[in-house]
């Protein structure tokens, strides 16, 4: 029999797009003033694996990613994306957004993006909150799956995710001792 055990937290972790740099600048501050410190942010790097949001957002959308230095426990993702679908919803323009914020967290073992849409590898967590399993760790490094987003699956992105797992990993450690 298996016991249950406590998870082990992980590294809050997440994407912003939009076509509008200040309104990123904004978006950031607000995830930080929840979150607290980053110890990640990425330059700006341009959205232009789809055209799913062209119509919602417009062109030329920019993105950027962010880690937050504190840990969190993995049951609080719903929470987060309730909170980020918060952010999104005040800065509607016409019914429409204008920025997109997907939270989630890396573990040891994978990527998990929150979301509220279902599908057949999203278990639902609570609160008509759904999770993405995004990308796996193995063989030194995160792997895409069939379903995993185009952008998420790119070399530098994956990159940039390893590189943040090393720091979460360090984390992990120095809270042992």
């Amino acid at each position: 029999m298996s016991k249950p055990n406590r998870p082990e937290p992980v590294k809050l972790i997440s994407s912003i797009f939009s076509a509008n740099k200040y309104l990123l600048a904004e978006v950031l501050k607000e995830l930080l003033k929840e979150y607290g410190r980053a110890d990640f942010i990425s330059e700006f790097i341009p959205f232009d694996y789809t055209n799913y949001y062209v119509k919602e957002m417009g062109q030329s959308l920019i993105r950027r990613f962010v880690s937050f230095e504190e840990v969190i426990r993995p049951e609080s993702l719903p929470e987060i994306k309730v909170f980020t679908n918060g952010i999104e919803e005040r800065f509607l323009s016409d019914g429409k957004r204008r920025v997109n914020i997907d939270p989630g967290y890396i573990s040891k073992y994978h990527l998990i993006l929150a979301t509220g849409k279902s599908y057949a590898h999203r278990p639902y967590l609570r609160d008509g909150i759904y999770a993405d399993l995004t990308l796996i760790y193995r063989d030194k490094t995160f792997h895409p799956l069939e379903w995993t987003y185009p952008d998420y699956a790119g070399k530098n992105i994956i990159e940039m995710f390893n590189r943040i797992r090393e720091k979460y990993l360090v984390q992990l450690r120095e809270a042992e001792t």
